[in-house]
């Protein structure tokens, strides 16, 4: 197989296991009555604690028009919270509620069994080996 092709071939492929991860948490978040946006909020601030709702966005692959919606439907849900920044009046951190905290204790565990089923054929040198390729391809600048 010629490089070229072999170039468009990894493009579908990427696309491909990207598409069947999204289904996955699409499909699990729904099962709680969130949608994969408001997962992904609740998921960082679960492993990273309180966020600036100005930096979720990023870290959460969320469009920067669509964080305070989201964050405002978890807050409507009890999950979140805003909290004022004492250093800096113009910040405001989102946090998980005692609500959110509790919820997220019950559903991550078998939302992490469910990734570890996805990536479970992969050694730990293949997952590392992947990241660092895929981060080859994400920073890349048009």
């Amino acid at each position: 197989m010629e490089l070229a092709t072999k170039k468009l071939n990894a493009v579908s492929v990427i696309l491909r296991a990207s598409q069947s991860i999204q289904e996955v948490i699409r499909k699990d978040a729904a099962r709680y009555e969130l949608n994969p946006t408001e997962f992904a909020v609740l998921e960082l601030l679960y492993q990273r604690g309180d966020q600036p709702i100005q930096v979720i966005g990023k870290k959460a692959l969320i469009s920067s028009s669509s964080i305070t919606y989201v964050v405002d439907k978890l807050e409507q849900k009890k999950f979140v919270v805003r909290k004022a920044c004492p250093e800096d009046r113009r910040v405001t951190y989102a946090s998980l509620s005692s609500v959110g905290k509790t919820f997220m204790d019950r559903i991550f565990p078998p939302h992490e069994k469910k990734m570890e089923e996805i990536f479970g054929r992969l050694t730990e040198a293949d997952m590392n080996k992947m990241i660092e390729l895929l981060e080859k391809v994400e920073y890349y600048k048009n």
